[in-house]
C-alpha cells in the first residue's frame, strides 16, 4: 500500500510520550546508564508491520498467531512489539491471552497471561513483556479475541515484533509462524532479527564524538556565491518571480507567527484563516520556516521592500517570543516528541533563520545561537532520534548550523553522539542497498538524504573519512538505484521501493526528495568541482522538478509522477493553499536558484547551468562581471561577455554536460581556443579584457531511455526521450493513466520529431497529428506520459 504525508498525516494527531498509558504488565527497562529510575522502553519506529491480520467484520472474530521455536525450551518470557509507524496507533490486541504448548493444535494449552475479560489499555510505543516461568514447550500461540477498529465495520490487530526468551536470549527468531486467520506478513517477518542496534528508542553514544582538538577541517575547493548573481528573462527568472509572488500572497505574516504566539501567550489578531490540523498545527512553526527559506534565500539575489518588510518582521516576532532559556521554537519545549517536531520542524525553523541570516537580517544568527545554547543541553537528546517521527531528519539542523558564522563545535558534537549511526555509516560505505530501501528505522524515505547532506557536513568539519566515504556511497546508491530518467527520485515513505523499481504512478518524484538531492550534490560539486556530475544532477532536479511542481504563482505540487496526471485531481487546488513538505523545501530552491549557475574559486569562475544571467565578483581585488546571454534550453547557442576595469588573470571553467551528443568547440573573440568533452569542464586559463566574448553550441540532442522498472507489461515496450537535460512529455490523445502508443519504433520516433512553428521545445510527431512532445515541466494539469509504448519495440 502507498501513503503519502497528504493521504495519511493530514489531521492526524499522534500522541505526546507524556500520553502514553502507563504499563499494565512487567515492561522491558530502558538501558540502566540512561536514567536513574527505569521507565517502559519504546519501540522505535517501523515503516511495516511484522504481522497483520485481513480485515474482518466483527470485532469478536476470534483468531490466533503461533511460532514454532523447533523443539521444547524453557520460556522465560514472551514480548509483544506494537506498530509504531505512525499510520496504527492503535492496533495492539484489545483481548487477547498467550498459550505455550509442545503441541502444535494446542489441546492442552499452559498459559502464560489472560487478557480476554476486559479490554487491554493500548501500550502505545510501549514494548509488553509477559512473564512466562520457565514453562517446557515448543509452540507460543497468541490467541486474539476482540479486534482494535480500523475504520468503519472493519477490525484487525497488527505487531511489530513477537520475542520467545529462553535463557536471555530470543528463541523465536527466525522461526515460522502460523495462524487462522491468513493474515499479512510484513517486509520483516513477525519472527525477524532484531534491528542493528536493538528496538528501542535510546541513543547515547558518547564515544563517537570526536574532540574539537583532533578535527582536521576540510575546505571546499569553490563556493557558492551568496549574492552578486542576477537573473534575466528565461525559465529561472520566471520560477524565481513566481516564488515571491506565491509568498506574498499564500499566508498572512500573522498567520506565519501565530502559533509562536500561540506558545508563548501571546495575542494574535482577528480574522486568520483557519490552520491545517496537520501542516500547521502539528508541525507548529514549520510555515514560518518555509516563508523563511524561500524569501531569505531571494532577498540575496534581489531587492524587495514588502518581501524583506515580512521577513523581518517574522524574526522580531520570534524574538518577542523568545523564552529566558533561549528557547525559540513554535511549540512547547515538552511536546517536542510530537508528530515530526524534533526532525523536520526544527530543520525547517532552522533553515528559515539560516537563509534570514545570510539575506541581511541581524537578529537570525543569534536567536539561532540563543536556541541551540538550549538544544545541545536539552534532557530529550537521547530519544530524538527513534523516539519521534522521522527524527533522523534533525541531523541537517544541527551541521548547518555549526557552518553558521555562530556554529560551535557542540552543534556537531551532538550529532556524533546522539544520531550518528556507525552501522547504517558502514552500510553506506559498502555501497550496501539495503542501507536505503530496507533503512531499519522510522521508514526509508527520499528523506534520508538529508543524512547524507549531514555526514558530509561532518566530514568537512572533523576530516573523518568514513563520513566521506558513507555519502558518497548513499550518492552512488540513490543514484544508480533510485532516479528516475529525468532525475526524480524514485522513493517515498510508506511504500515498498526495491533497487530499480522505478515506479511510474507511484507518487515518487517527491519535490522535497530532489531539493534535498539538488543541495547535497551541490556540496558535492564545492568539495570536487571539476567532477560534472554532480551538477548535471542539479540540473535535472531543477528543470524536470522543480520548475515542473511550480503551478505558476499560485502555489506548489507534490508529486512528479511520470504518466497520467503530475499528482491526483484533487492535488490542483490542495497544492496552492496548504504548507506541505514540498511547499517548504519548493520556496527554498525557488529562491536560491541563481546560487547553482556559478561557483567561484580563488582562481576563477565555474559556469555551471546555462541561464541568462550576470555574476558579479572580485578577482585579485578586482571587481569582475561575467554576462550569459542564452536562451537555453530552447536554443543551444551561449555566449559569455567580461567586463573588468583593467586586464585580469583568471580561469574561467565551462561546463561540458554529460548529456553533450559530441564536443563543443569554445570561442573567444571568435577564434577557436578549445574544444570539450562531454562529462567536464573546458579551463580557460588567460589574462582576459574588457567586452573578451566567449562563446559556443551546447551540443544538445534527442536520446531515448528504455524503461525496467516494475511497471513493464509483457508485450509492451516504454521509452523515455530527453533533449539535453529536458525530460519530454507526450500530449494530446493520451488516456487518463497516461498510457499511449506511438506508430514508430526506437529507431525512427527521433527521425520523426519536427518543431512546433512558435512554440520553442515543442515537437510534431509525423505522421500521428494526435500527440505532440514538450517538456515535463510545461504538462501543468494536462494528461500525459514519459513513457509511451513504441510499435515495433
Amino acid at each position: 500500500m502507498e501513503v503519502n504525508r497528504r493521504e495519511l498525516l493530514a489531521g492526524m494527531l499522534l500522541g505526546a510520550v507524556t500520553d502514553r498509558p502507563a504499563a499494565a504488565e512487567t515492561l522491558i527497562d530502558r538501558p540502566a546508564a540512561a536514567e536513574s529510575a527505569p521507565r517502559p522502553e519504546r519501540i522505535a519506529p517501523m515503516a511495516h508491520a511484522g504481522y497483520e491480520t485481513q480485515q474482518l467484520a466483527q470485532a469478536d472474530a476470534a483468531s490466533w498467531v503461533q511460532v514454532d521455536l523447533g523443539a521444547d525450551c524453557a520460556i522465560d518470557a514472551v514480548r509483544l512489539y506494537p506498530v509504531n509507524d505512525f499510520t496504527t496507533p492503535d492496533a495492539f490486541p484489545a483481548r487477547f491471552r498467550l498459550d505455550a504448548s509442545s503441541d502444535p493444535s494446542f489441546a492442552q494449552p499452559a498459559p502464560i497471561a489472560d487478557h480476554t475479560g476486559a479490554d487491554y489499555a493500548s501500550p502505545g510505543d510501549q514494548i509488553r513483556s509477559f512473564a512466562a516461568g520457565g514453562i517446557k514447550a515448543r509452540y507460543v500461540r497468541l490467541t486474539v479475541t476482540r479486534l482494535r477498529p480500523r475504520g468503519e465495520k472493519a477490525f484487525w490487530f497488527a505487531l511489530a515484533k513477537l520475542d520467545v526468551v529462553s535463557g536471555g536470549r530470543d528463541v523465536a527468531e527466525g522461526r515460522p509462524i502460523t495462524d487462522s486467520a491468513k493474515g499479512l506478513l510484513g517486509v520483516t517477518a513477525l519472527t525477524r532479527p532484531p534491528r542493528p542496534v536493538g528496538e528501542g528508542v535510546h541513543t547515547d553514544n558518547p564515544a563517537n564524538v570526536i574532540p574539537d582538538g583532533r578535527w582536521k577541517p576540510v575546505s571546499y575547493r569553490a563556493q557558492v556565491p551568496r549574492g552578486g548573481v542576477r537573473l534575466d528573462p528565461g525559465p529561472l527568472k520566471t520560477a524565481f518571480d513566481n516564488n515571491i509572488t506565491y509568498l506574498l500572497n499564500s499566508w498572512t505574516a500573522d498567520e506565519l507567527v501565530r502559533e509562536f504566539r500561540d506558545r508563548a501567550g501571546k495575542p494574535n489578531p482577528t480574522g486568520l484563516r483557519k490552520q491545517a490540523p496537520f501542516w500547521e498545527r502539528d508541525l507548529a512553526g514549520s510555515n514560518a520556516g518555509r516563508f523563511l527559506m524561500g524569501a531569505g534565500n531571494a532577498l540575496r539575489w534581489t531587492d524587495h521592500p514588502e518581501l524583506r518588510r515580512r521577513l523581518d518582521y517574522i524574526v522580531d516576532v520570534i524574538e518577542e517570543c523568545r523564552q529566558p532559556n533561549g528557547y525559540i521554537m513554535a511549540y512547547p519545549e515538552d511536546s517536542i516528541f510530537y508528530s515530526e517536531r524534533a526532525g523536520y520542524t526544527r530543520a525547517w525553523v532552522t533553515h528559515g533563520l539560516i537563509e534570514a541570516g545570510y539575506s541581511g537580517n541581524p537578529k537570525a544568527f543569534g536567536l539561532l545561537r540563543g536556541y541551540y545554547d538550549w538544544f545541545d543541553e536539552c534532557r530529550y537528546l537521547p530519544e530524538l532520534l527513534r523516539g519521534t517521527a522521522q527524527g533522523v531528519q534533525g541531523m541537517i539542523a544541527n551541521t548547518r548550523m555549526f557552518f553558521t558564522p555562530v556554529g560551535r563545535p557542540k552543534d556537531v558534537q551532538v550529532v556524533q553522539r546522539y544520531f550518528q549511526e556507525n552501522y547504517w555509516l558502514d552500510q553506506l560505505g559498502r555501497r550496501e542497498e539495503k542501507a536505503i530501501w530496507q533503512y531499519p528505522y522510522d521508514r526509508p524515505h527520499c528523506y534520508l538524504i538529508t543524512d547524507l547532506e549531514a555526514y558530509l557536513d561532518l566530514y568537512r568539519a572533523t576530516g573523518a573519512r568514513r563520513y566521506l566515504d558513507a555519502s558518497l556511497g548513499g550518492w552512488e546508491l540513490y543514484q544508480s538505484d533510485w532516479e528516475h530518467t529525468g532525475g526524480t527520485i524514485a522513493i517515498v515513505e510508506f511504500g515498498v521501493y526495491p533497487p530499480k523499481s522505478y515506479l511510474l504512478h507511484a507518487e515518487t518524484g517527491e519535490l522535497c526528495g530532489n531539493v534535498f538531492w539538488a543541495f547535497f550534490n551541490q556540496r558535492l560539486h564545492m568539495l570536487d568541482p571539476e567532477r560534472e556530475t554532480y551538477v548535471n544532477e542539479i540540473e535535472k532536479s531543477i528543470y524536470n522538478v522543480a520548475l515542473a511542481n511550480q503551478a505558476g504563482d499560485r502555489g506548489i505540487r507534490y508529486h512528479a509522477r511520470l504518466a497520467g496526471r503530475t499528482g491526483d485531481p484533487e492535488e490542483a487546488s490542495w497544492d496552492v493553499v496548504v504548507n506541505t513538505c514540498c511547499a517548504g523545501q519548493g520556496t527554498r530552491i525557488y529562491g536560491a536558484l541563481p546560487e547553482f549557475i556559478y561557483s567561484l574559486a580563488d582562481d576563477g569562475v565555474y559556469v555551471n547551468l546555462f541561464a541568462a544571467s550576470t555574476i558579479e565578483w572580485k578577482q585579485a581585488g578586482q571587481p569582475v562581471e561575467l554576462h550569459m546571454t542564452t536562451d537555453f534550453p530552447f536554443r543551444r547557442h551561449v555566449e559569455l561577455r567580461l567586463s573588468t576595469r583593467q586586464a585580469v588573470r583568471a580561469r574561467i571553467r565551462l561546463r561540458v554536460p554529460a548529456w553533450a551528443a559530441r564536443d563543443m568547440p569554445v570561442q573567444v573573440n571568435g577564434a577557436g581556443v578549445a574544444v570539450g568533452k562531454a562529462g567536464s569542464y573546458v579551463v580557460l586559463d588567460r589574462t582576459w579584457k574588457n567586452d573578451d566574448v566567449i562563446s559556443f553550441v551546447l551540443p544538445a540532442e534527442f536520446r531515448l531511455t528504455h524503461y525496467t522498472g516494475q511497471e513493464r507489461v509483457p508485450g509492451h515496450e516504454l521509452y523515455a526521450l530527453e533533449y539535453g537535460p529536458i525530460l519530454m512529455a507526450l500530449v494530446g490523445d493520451v488516456d487518463e493513466k497516461g498510457g499511449a502508443r506511438l506508430p514508430h519504433g526506437p529507431g525512427e520516433l527521433i527521425r520523426s520529431l519536427a518543431p512546433k512553428a512558435g512554440h520553442p521545445l515543442t515537437f510534431r510527431i509525423d505522421g500521428d497529428p494526435a500527440y505532440e512532445y514538450i517538456p515535463y515541466w510545461q504538462v501543468g494539469e494536462r494528461v500525459f506520459t514519459c513513457y509511451p509504448e513504441l510499435a515495433g519495440a
